[in-house]
């Protein structure tokens, strides 16, 4: 079973190689089909693997949260194709970065930024070249089909990603502004950084902050305890716990946190770390 302990160990031939897809475009419409389809024509034995296609629309901040988080269970040399591009048809680049651990293709709009955060970017080009892509005359509007699935295609079959295009400086790359949280007297302040299907408040806030002490969040008016596992809170009841991407969450056991608290993506909140009562030699109440 492949685990994020050994998926560095292993690195992929080009007859068994992986691209995986993350978008906004649903699973409604064909546009997810049409990708793999370009895909296939070019590469055939390649495998594909959705991460999900159901990124809010436009939700740049949350396509980078998602490929952040299942990056690293992937083998080395996995291609990941990551289309939410509001900006598609615009002056906005189309790149391709070469990692230590693979290949990321998509727009320069900040959607790697959570990869970028944690790892090095060793080449980087600008998708220039136009015999790699669908069509030399692409659309406006569709560029994860004319652009990002051709040249994943090709970066599969063994094409090298200097031929793809243009060097660019890895330095000039858009990056999202993400928030930061804080230390304090008490514990943390930080915000929501993702919000999953479920309804689980994904905050930014390390997990490790929090390991064995005993904690709660303050959001709002609300004081929500910390816990280890959703079943450790009555069915319908909140809890804090840090999830299984490694942030602290709220959730519900059993509902949806986001509406039970009405909270939405970057809303503040508190982690108060409790400190154990000191004990006392009795001496203070001596007369």
């Amino acid at each position: 079973m492949l685990t994020k302990g050994n998926s560095e160990k292993r690195k992929i031939r080009h007859s068994d190689r992986i691209i995986t897809l993350l978008t906004d475009f649903g699973l409604r419409d064909a546009y997810v089909g049409i990708l793999k389809g370009v895909m296939i024509g070019i590469s055939p034995a390649v495998k594909i693997v959705d991460l999900t296609h159901e990124i809010p629309p436009q939700d740049v901040r949350a396509a980078s949260f998602c490929l952040s988080t299942a990056y690293p269970y992937f083998p080395r040399g996995t291609i990941h194709v990551a289309v939410v591009d509001p900006g598609v048809g615009t002056s906005r680049r189309a790149v391709a970065l070469l990692l230590e651990e693979a290949v990321l293709v998509g727009p320069d709009n900040g959607i790697f930024t959570g990869v970028l955060a944690t790892k090095k970017v060793k080449k980087a080009v600008a998708l220039t070249c136009r015999e790699f892509w669908l069509s030399e005359n692409p659309g406006f509007t569709f560029h994860g089909r004319d652009i990002f699935a051709p040249v994943a295609a090709h970066l599969a079959s063994g094409i090298p990603l200097a031929e793809l295009g243009t060097p660019i400086d890895p330095a000039t790359l858009v990056r999202l502004n993400l928030s930061g949280w804080t230390e304090t007297t008490e514990g943390f302040w930080g915000r929501v950084q993702y919000i999953d299907s479920f309804g689980n408040l994904v905050t930014n806030i390390p997990g490790h902050l929090v390991e064995g002490k005993p904690w709660n969040i303050q959001a709002g008016d609300r004081n929500i305890p910390g816990r280890r596992a959703y079943g450790d809170v009555s069915s319908g009841d909140l809890l804090a716990l840090v999830g299984s991407h490694g942030f602290v969450e709220i959730a519900a056991n059993g509902g949806n946190a986001r509406l039970l608290l009405a909270m939405n993506m970057e809303d503040p909140l508190q982690i108060v770390v409790i400190e154990p009562e000191q004990p006392t030699d009795g001496k203070e109440f001596d007369r």
